[in-house]
């Protein structure tokens, strides 16, 4: 282990020296690759990185990506994943104009596990559990009492063609996934692009995230439980097409919470001719709470959540979905579930219980409508851009 963190030093020692050495033109980007446990502080200087394997960073050590660069993984190395572990930081400094991405080698969504942190921030989880154990396979605890865990700051960042199952763990890897993640890490401008799980998922935790998008993932664009009740979301775009489920899957492990998350600024888009991500599992709407899931959200757009025929059936695509008696009875009828300023358009329903026994009645001034919201609003550039098409549509 020595002899490998030893020369991890010395090959980031060469990465921040070489990418300076023309100091009369551009930077020219170094290569190497990236393995193994972190340990100790590591600058990652503007280059093309090969990220092989579950690459962790380990508490107490703080990892740095340079603007502009690229690290890509290869599925046919096996499991790969980059972990930032409770107690490691991830610092990514990307910019609009050059954002650090990390990819996959055959852009086939599912190929790797994404980004995932760690936290000791609080939850309550099933059975309003303090602590849990992740399903990702990399079976770590997370839980605590630190609301302001720090696990760094991701800015302008893509994780492009993730969603893999990481050795023994469930699918529970998505290009970015949060675990107990504190007020004190920074998300701004992150993109979540053609993965096969969700685009973004918080388990519990009290981090907040803004200028956020999820384009054409196969499960939902935004999903959590645990508990999770970040208060400054704002700017959160979701584009599904080909195949997706839920634009919003909202749940709180069957707790119910007296607190929930914010979101301003919301646009949802769904593209005629979607479909669920698998057959028989009809999961087609805007916003789906369950399991006792709540969340105050403003100045919404949703846009082309129609019906969706299987066989013989045609289902009723709504805006808002509230999937089980509990919900209902406890955070629609108590004010915890508020969708204010909402522009719905192309959508069959506006309101809809999963069976004909939820009647969904909102609570005056908890579901209003606006000819007038404005959505998501996000700057433009290569950020926001993959093969020369911007994912702001």
């Amino acid at each position: 282990m020595k002899k490998f963190l030893l020369g991890l030093t010395l090959i980031g020692a060469m990465f921040t020296s070489c990418s300076d050495d023309d100091s009369n033109g551009p930077k020219k980007p170094v290569e190497g690759e990236i393995t193994g446990v972190i340990t100790t502080n590591q600058t990652f200087a503007y280059g093309n990185y090969t990220l092989k394997g579950i690459v962790k960073i380990a508490s107490g050590a703080t990892v740095t990506f340079e603007k502009g660069s690229t690290i890509t993984a290869n599925k046919q190395t096996g499991d790969n994943a980059l972990v930032v572990l409770n107690g490691g930081k991830l610092i990514i400094n990307g910019t609009a104009a050059e954002p650090v991405v990390f990819t996959e080698a055959s852009k086939i969504p599912g190929s790797w596990g994404g980004i995932i942190m760690y936290g000791d921030a609080p939850i309550k989880a099933i059975n309003a559990a303090t602590t849990a154990t992740s399903e990702d396979g990399n079976n770590q605890s997370y839980g605590g009492g630190n609301a302001a865990h720090n696990g760094g700051s991701l800015k302008y960042v893509r994780v492009e063609y993730a969603g893999a199952k990481l050795a023994d763990g469930t699918k529970e890897n998505n290009a970015f996934t949060f675990y107990s993640v504190g007020t004190g890490t920074t998300l701004d401008h992150l993109v979540a692009y053609k993965g096969a799980d969700d685009g973004f998922e918080f388990f519990g935790g009290t981090v907040s995230a803004s200028n956020l998008i999820s384009f054409g993932n196969y499960d939902d664009a935004f999903d959590w439980q645990d508990g999770w009740q970040g208060q400054n979301n704002t700017n959160w775009y979701a584009y599904q097409e080909v195949k997706g489920n839920f634009g919003m899957e909202i749940e709180a492990s069957g707790n119910n919470n007296t607190f929930f998350p914010k979101v301003t600024n919301v646009t949802l888009k769904r593209v005629a001719g979607t479909v669920p991500e698998v057959a028989g599992a009809i999961e087609i709407d805007a916003f789906q709470f369950k399991k006792e899931g709540n969340g105050d959200f403003n100045n919404v757009i949703i846009d082309g959540y129609g019906n969706y025929t299987e066989g013989a059936k045609t289902y009723e695509g709504a805006a808002i979905k509230i999937q089980d008696a509990p919900t209902n009875t406890d955070q629609v009828n108590n004010s915890r579930i508020k969708i204010t300023n909402a522009k719905i358009s192309n959508t069959t329903k506006e309101v809809l219980g999963a069976s004909d026994a939820i009647v969904v009645g909102f609570p005056n001034g908890t579901f209003t409508k606006s000819a007038t919201a404005t959505g998501a609003s996000l700057e433009t550039g290569n950020w926001a851009t993959v093969g020369g098409a911007s994912l702001i549509k």
